[in-house]
């Protein structure tokens, strides 16, 4: 598996390249802004883009879907209930930001449970709301290189991207506009922490970090 994680956009949003080393393909994770950047990067790797998910649908984690849509081809995926934001700079907050961002409409709306293949790496969606009401985070593992991909156990230690729901050392903000505390903690709580305390974290903002590291040390956990 090939994870590049690539701070972009004046809030230095992690935009996270998820690709197979055997198939070359990809899966661009909110591409926030930096176009030509993200996609400088995706060309060094020599990976075919063909899927662009968000984890949620806030303007410095979708506003380059349309440049690396245009470039790749790709479908856009967000989740369901946070599709209205990629079309609505009220919605995504830019306008808050004196900005007009916007981004094409979904191709494809996902919801829990919901599997993505990007050659040999498995993608998993879980439904995390909280920080938005359709913020979803990703659980990623490499596939086996035999045999039919349906019948067989997936390999390794998942990665888990989270978006803006879990980073090193806090959680997402709840007071935006759909934001809920309690929600956001018990999407953690019950989804996330139960995954596995070795599992890799790649948040939304700043450095990657554990679950196990969460439960001991984040204060917003305790």
């Amino acid at each position: 598996m090939i994870i590049e994680m690539i701070p972009v956009g004046p809030l230095q949003a992690n935009c996270i390249i998820l690709g197979c080393e055997k198939t070359k393909k990809a899966a661009v994770v909110d591409p926030g802004g930096d176009a030509d950047r993200i996609m400088s990067v995706i060309r060094a790797l020599g990976l075919e883009v063909v899927a662009i998910i968000n984890t949620h649908g806030h303007a410095d984690h979708i506003a380059a879907n349309g440049r690396v849509k245009a470039a790749t081809g790709a479908p856009i995926m967000i989740g369901e209930r946070d599709s209205g934001m990629l079309t609505s700079a009220a919605r995504n907050l830019s306008l808050l930001g004196g900005a007009y961002v916007t981004s094409p409409a979904a191709d494809r709306l996902l919801k829990e449970g919901d599997e993505i293949e990007i050659g040999r790496v498995k993608i998993k969606v879980i439904e995390t709301p909280g920080h938005t009401p359709g913020g979803i985070c990703l659980l990623v593992r490499d596939m086996p290189d035999d045999g039919p991909a349906a019948d067989k156990a997936v390999n390794g230690e998942p990665r888990l991207i989270t978006g803006d729901t879990l980073f090193a050392g806090s959680v997402g903000r709840t007071d935006f506009p759909g934001g809920s505390w309690d929600e956001l903690l018990r999407s953690i709580k019950e989804k996330l922490l139960p995954l596995g305390d070795d599992i890799e974290v790649y948040p939304g903002h700043g450095p990657a970090t554990t679950i196990g590291d969460e439960r001991e040390s984040n204060p917003f956990l305790s």
